[in-house]
């Protein structure tokens, strides 16, 4: 017999060879609580109810309890509510059962060993749930990646973003591109079959007009700065300004804890203190400079090259100068405005800020609120629509395959219909690739690697 742990040494593409194994996962945080719920999905998922209760599974979709115990000793392991769920109307397209167990170590340990002894069942990898559910026609591979992605959210928006993937938005859109890929294949292919029939005239001209639009639309969805992945790793804000301005005192006050060293000596920061906050939904990786200053060499200096090398490439800069030292401490930042930037005066307790710029203190706590406003309305605007953008960069380099493939077609069409017709091919391949509709078992391991077990 099989302990759980074997089937971790088999490579994975020969266990997955076959579907006839039946697999169970808990599928709740591992760890003492309440209640635990163990997931079996495979032909023998009925046969493990058998095993455990001594009863049939119970009707579809109800709720029985029933006491468990180990079918090999007949030792009493809890009692239970079992839930049975045939198939094809189950998540993975599978027989499925599930057991709410206890959710003490020692009941759900034992459930685990005594389902390991049934014959023909295993233990899941990580995501092989989801990853049965996309052989097996339930959802696509973009769906399937939203489900990784929920379940990672920290945020509001990054949930509602995972939320509309899982629901079908960009599949919908991705599977209309196809089809009208495939449209156009049948016309160019009814040229190449059909020289000396009689088609309808400007057949050629209308698959050509047909294709820059489809080419055009997968361009400018491609066109987004790279929004929908941001968005779900997570936004940048680097904090910006010259030495003793108050940066480390604002980074600590906007995250509501002492992240940073304060101190009234220069140069205390010497390279990047980060710290991760949700604003307006939004998950933002806040970040605290080195002072800018004429440093030539040396650590300080090293710290004030990355300091600016943040602020490139950041998705939002807060520049700080001190209100009472502000002709001082302004011209090093002000060459950093933008539209992508937010100016503030800091250590607005010791004096008023210059008209139209908005003060703070981090010591009293005056402005905090305000920037923290400015600040999410600032990524309400800039990420307006940003859900339907590509959300992982295998689906941009998919889209890019696509468009490169469309305009390959355009200038192919004219000298050799045959191999306009490869071009089509390529981005329908491609388009397929993305959702999962062709060959992709070569990704399969790849995407599922990110998953935890019992999903």
């Amino acid at each position: 017999m099989k302990r759980i742990g074997d089937w971790r040494r088999e490579p994975f593409s020969q266990r997955y060879k076959s579907q006839t194994l039946t697999i169970f996962a808990l599928a709740t945080a591992p760890g003492r609580a309440a209640i635990a719920v163990i997931r079996v999905s495979g032909p023998a998922a009925g046969e493990t109810v058998k095993q455990l209760t001594g009863k049939d599974p119970p009707a579809a979709r109800q709720a029985v309890l029933r006491r468990l115990q180990d079918g090999r000793s007949g030792e009493s392991i809890d009692q239970a509510l079992i839930l049975w769920f045939p198939a094809p109307a189950t998540v993975t397209g599978e027989d499925v059962a599930e057991f709410h167990v206890h959710g003490g170590r020692a009941v759900v340990h034992g459930v685990l060993d005594a389902l390991a002894s049934v014959p023909g069942v295993r233990p899941a990898e990580p995501g092989e749930f989801t990853r049965r559910a996309v052989l097996n026609g339930k959802i696509d591979l973009v769906e399937a990646e939203a489900v990784a992605d929920l379940v990672a959210a920290d945020t509001s928006r990054q949930r509602h973003q995972a939320l509309d993937q899982l629901q079908g938005l960009h599949s919908e859109v991705y599977d209309g591109w196809r089809q009208r890929l495939v449209d156009a294949m049948a016309r160019l292919e009814a040229v190449i079959d059909f020289p000396d029939e009689e088609l309808p005239s400007g057949l050629l001209d209308d698959n050509t007009a047909a294709v820059t639009a489809l080419e055009e639309e997968v361009r400018a969805h491609l066109d987004d700065g790279r929004r929908g992945e941001r968005l779900r790793e997570g936004l940048s804000v680097v904090i910006l300004g010259a030495p003793n301005v108050g940066k480390s005192s604002l980074l600590n006050a906007l995250a509501g804890s002492d992240a940073a060293i304060v101190s009234a000596e220069e140069g205390t920061t010497r390279d990047t203190v980060e710290v991760t906050m949700d604003i307006a939904g939004f998950a933002v990786s806040l970040v605290d400079t080195a002072g800018l200053r004429e440093v030539p060499r040396g650590v300080e200096g090293e710290g004030i090259r990355r300091a600016l090398t943040r602020a490139e490439t950041a998705d939002l800069t807060l520049l700080v100068a001190d209100a009472s030292r502000w002709e001082k401490t302004w011209p090093r930042i002000a060459t950093h405005c933008g539209e992508n930037a937010l100016v503030v005066a800091g250590k607005a307790d010791l004096a008023l800020p210059p008209p139209d710029i908005p003060g703070l203190s981090a010591k009293t706590g005056e402005g905090i609120d305000r920037l923290i406003d400015a600040m999410a309305q600032h990524f309400r605007r800039a990420w307006q629509g940003a859900g339907l953008s590509p959300s992982r960069a295998r689906h941009r380099a998919a889209l890019l395959q696509v468009a490169d493939a469309l305009a390959r077609y355009r200038d192919l069409e004219a000298g050799d219909v045959t191999l306009a017709a490869e071009d089509l091919r390529l981005a329908a391949t491609a388009l397929g690739r993305l959702t999962g509709r062709v060959d992709v078992e070569d990704l399969l391991d790849v995407i599922f690697s990110e998953f935890c077990i019992g999903k």
